[in-house]
């Protein structure tokens, strides 16, 4: 049985090895890597591809919904242009009064 053991021992060595060999190859890629860029320009080089991501990302929606798209920006230009549409509506006189000025009153006759 002692054999057995031997056996059994070596191939663990065997493996641990492998295992050691590929951590401190790890640990020298990562080294290497930190080597030729700050963390800086890592955190922006990130930050930049996930940016350019979303805008695929949105890009591709947009194409794909170009009808609810279009719904969208006339939401928006109605919106933003509320104020001189509602004037369109509003009559003269109330237009004055709310202005804080009452309407003039005409002679009859």
């Amino acid at each position: 049985m002692s054999r057995k053991l031997e056996r059994q021992m070596q191939e663990d060595r065997a493996l641990r090895s492998a295992a050691r060999a590929l951590v401190q190859a790890d640990v020298e890629h990562l080294k290497s890597d930190f080597k030729g860029k700050s963390i800086g320009s890592r955190v922006a080089d990130r930050m930049t591809e996930g940016a350019v991501d979303v805008f695929e990302e949105a890009v591709e929606v947009a194409e794909d919904n170009k009808g609810v798209l279009a719904t969208l920006v006339a939401a928006a230009v109605l919106w933003f242009a509320r104020n001189p549409v509602m004037s369109l509506f509003e009559d003269s006189e109330e237009t004055e009064a709310s202005d804080g000025e009452l309407p003039s009153e005409q002679p009859e006759g």
